[in-house]
């Protein structure tokens, strides 16, 4: 196979690569999902509870910066391998920015903005889903846009678990000395993360209020 050139070997296994693909969206996908529905509703909590805050990043924060490998390795005794410890991994890695991006995002809100919510008779809820998460949506889409990127790359690690994705191709690679198979993992894997964040600076875009954009 290490006769064959880079886009023959691409067209010989693009069976392979195709659902390799496949694997690694779903892998990645649901993570960054998972990271959504509890990083958000963690950030605005924190927004509201000072004394929290600093816990809440802190603890996030560990789990950013732990060695993929070594995460994996801690979690592999708890829950064995395959797809289940590698959604969970990929979704404490996620974590962090999502949080850190809301609380951000929802602090940096002028507060004079939010008193004249208040004076026009909006409601504490009311305020947050018509006023602060419209203006903080940028900045809550940034860190799940970093979110998203940074685990596509991650999610390659998974495969040495038995989770799939294109980091199959890599390590295969890697142990065959097969520069090919190595680039058939890692050359998808790049343009899946520019694709997805391109894709999500669109969603962004579309979500984002008229006055925010002018502002």
């Amino acid at each position: 196979m290490n006769k064959l050139g880079f886009f023959e070997f691409l067209k010989y296994r693009s069976a392979d690569i195709f659902k390799l693909t496949g694997q690694h969206i779903r892998i990645t996908g649901i993570a960054v999902l998972l990271a959504v529905i509890v990083g958000v509703p963690l950030g605005i909590y924190i927004t509201k509870n000072k004394k929290v805050s600093s816990a809440v990043l802190n603890t996030a924060n560990v789990f950013q910066t732990l060695p993929s490998l070594a995460l994996f390795g801690l979690i592999i005794p708890i829950m064995g391998i395959g797809f289940k410890p590698a959604i969970f991994v990929l979704f404490l890695y996620a974590l962090l920015p999502i949080i850190k991006n809301t609380y951000i995002g929802i602090n940096s809100i002028e507060p004079s903005i939010i008193e004249a919510g208040k004076g026009m008779g909006m409601t504490k809820s009311q305020i947050l889903t018509m006023v602060e998460i419209p203006l903080a949506l940028p900045i809550i889409m940034g860190g799940i846009r970093i979110s998203t990127v940074i685990n596509i790359g991650t999610a390659t690690i998974a495969a040495l678990i038995g989770a799939g994705g294109l980091g199959d191709f890599i390590f295969k690679g890697i142990s065959m000395s097969n520069n090919n198979m190595i680039l058939a993992g890692a050359v998808p894997t790049a343009l899946l993360a520019i694709s997805i964040d391109f894709i999500l600076g669109i969603l962004e875009n579309k979500l984002t209020p008229l006055g925010v954009k002018s502002a």
